[in-house]
């Protein structure tokens, strides 16, 4: 199997069960960075037992799968025991031996289509501009430097063509415009979305993942964007924005990123 084929079939253990499967596609020193869970092999082989047992089934609906050098980052939709969906981006790093060795994620709810009528997973699908891959990660680094974390503002609009920007935050509407109401509207209530740190850059083609640490309305919060990327513009937008637990509730101590 290729390593997102590999990826793939992990995360399908939580609705199947297969605990030869999830061990078998595990390093022993597997680290965990979700922080609701104790780190290793054997506490991730110990949740497919525990959701195996429950009485509603897991489920797993991937979205899209990206594959960047040793990483795979993948958009899916889980509902776990049926507590409800939620939608989630997991980012499983090999081993030089093929086997999984590290995962971080974000999770949130699924939520009602945005003021646009998008929702959290709908649009462009296809992978493309593979021989921009680099050309496109390098925008996005770019870009979470001068915007997102606000040293250079004003290069705001040489990111974007014009008002032409799909939005899939559950709270914005498309377009620059949009964002910039939105922003508006929740300075108005005094809250500030602040990015400090960028974590990692993922990318594969026209399809970009930003991991990145700041605050949301003052709490400790971890971001992970999707960029789509057309013509060398941010085109497309997709988002999971998570609160970090305070560490005195921390099942490992990996650490959020």
């Amino acid at each position: 199997m290729t390593n997102k084929e590999k990826a793939l079939a992990l995360i399908g253990t939580f609705a199947s069960g297969n605990t030869e499967m999830s061990a078998a596609l595990l390093a022993e020193d597997y680290i965990q960075h979700n922080l609701s869970y104790e780190t290793g092999k054997k506490a991730f082989i110990a949740s497919v037992e525990y959701l195996a047992s429950a009485p509603v089934k897991t489920t797993v609906e991937n979205i899209r799968a990206f594959e960047d050098g040793d990483k795979v980052f993948l958009q899916t939709v889980y509902n776990f025991a049926g507590y409800g969906k939620q939608v989630v981006f997991d980012i499983f790093r090999f081993g030089v031996d093929g086997l999984i060795a590290e995962h971080w994620d974000n999770l949130a709810p699924i939520a009602a289509p945005n003021p646009s009528g998008h929702t959290q997973i709908d649009g462009y699908m296809a992978v493309e501009d593979i021989d921009k891959t680099e050309e496109n990660r390098k925008l996005v680094e770019n870009f979470l430097v001068d915007v997102m974390q606000g040293k250079h503002p004003e290069k705001t609009a040489t990111y974007f063509d014009g008002d032409k920007y799909i939005q899939h935050n559950i709270s914005i509407a498309d377009g620059l415009s949009g964002l910039g109401s939105a922003l508006e509207a929740m300075a108005k209530q005094g809250i500030q979305i602040i990015y400090n740190k960028t974590h990692q850059v993922l990318a594969e083609g026209n399809f970009v993942l930003g991991v990145s640490e700041g605050t949301f309305g003052g709490a400790p919060t971890s971001y992970y964007d999707l960029w789509r990327i057309e013509n060398g513009k941010i085109a497309e937008h997709w988002d999971v924005m998570e609160t970090i637990a305070d560490p005195s509730e921390w099942k490992n101590d990996n650490g959020k990123f």
